[in-house]
């Protein structure tokens, strides 16, 4: 059997109530990493965790397949990409979400059918804000999902302002706007235009999705109009 340490860990010391002890003990790990920090050693993460090495390397491969961690080539241990991908949505939400939660709430009302919010994050693009449609048929997708840059409606329109070519993107740069018909989920429909900063600052993608039975030609010009209230509403504040 493992012989138990008389000093107790980090996360031993700060136990979540009703938590999971496996968890607390992945934090800390993440917690480790201090300003100034470009990388630690296994041994330096054991010490300041007051974990065994053996333990620590166990939360290590759960953290570095999360991509919460990454392994450098000396192999030592840095903090990895999902970090900045998770940091990205924390800050983009102090700023847009008071500006544009309303707008989609609106467009739902006027639609029925549910109203995204999609930014773009590297090769992919999350959905940053989310509003259901009250209908029971509907997509499942919720805010924080990573989604493909090339398929779908609101992905069509970050490929098409971040130099997407094609005549799919060429007819986006025309229209300001983009109706597609399963192309990313059969039998859904998406629309989706840009919304800028300052004309040309590409913010993001107000996206209408809704099962092809109920696509509404008319809901076009409401996802352009708000997307350019939006665009407005930036250009203000």
């Amino acid at each position: 059997m493992p012989r138990k340490s008389a000093q107790k860990s980090v996360a031993d010391e700060n136990l979540a109530p009703g938590g999971v002890a496996a968890v607390d003990k992945a934090l800390t790990v993440l917690a480790a990493f201090r300003n100034g920090d470009e990388s630690l050693s296994l041994t330096e993460l054991a010490n300041r965790t007051r974990l065994y090495k053996s333990a620590v390397s166990r939360l290590l491969a759960s953290l570095v397949h999360g991509r919460l961690i990454r392994q450098t080539e000396t192999g030592r241990y840095a903090i990895g990409p999902e970090v900045a991908r998770l940091h990205a949505l924390y800050a983009a939400s102090f700023s847009l979400e008071p500006l544009v939660t309303p707008l989609l709430q609106r467009l739902v009302a006027q639609t029925g059918e549910s109203a995204a919010f999609h930014v773009r994050q590297g090769d992919q693009r999350i959905c940053l804000y989310r509003v259901d449609s009250p209908q029971p048929l509907r997509d499942h997708l919720k805010a924080g999902d990573v989604l493909p840059m090339g398929r779908g409606a609101g992905g069509r329109v970050l490929s098409a302002y971040s130099g997407g070519i094609g005549e799919v993107y060429e007819q986006i740069r025309r229209d300001g706007v983009i109706l597609l018909n399963g192309d990313r989920t059969p039998d859904l429909s998406g629309i989706s235009a840009p919304v800028f900063k300052n004309g040309t600052e590409l913010v993001g993608a107000v996206t209408l999705t809704m099962p092809t039975h109920r696509l509404n030609p008319s809901h076009v010009q409401l996802v352009k109009d708000a997307a350019r209230e939006l665009c407005d509403t930036l250009d203000s504040n």
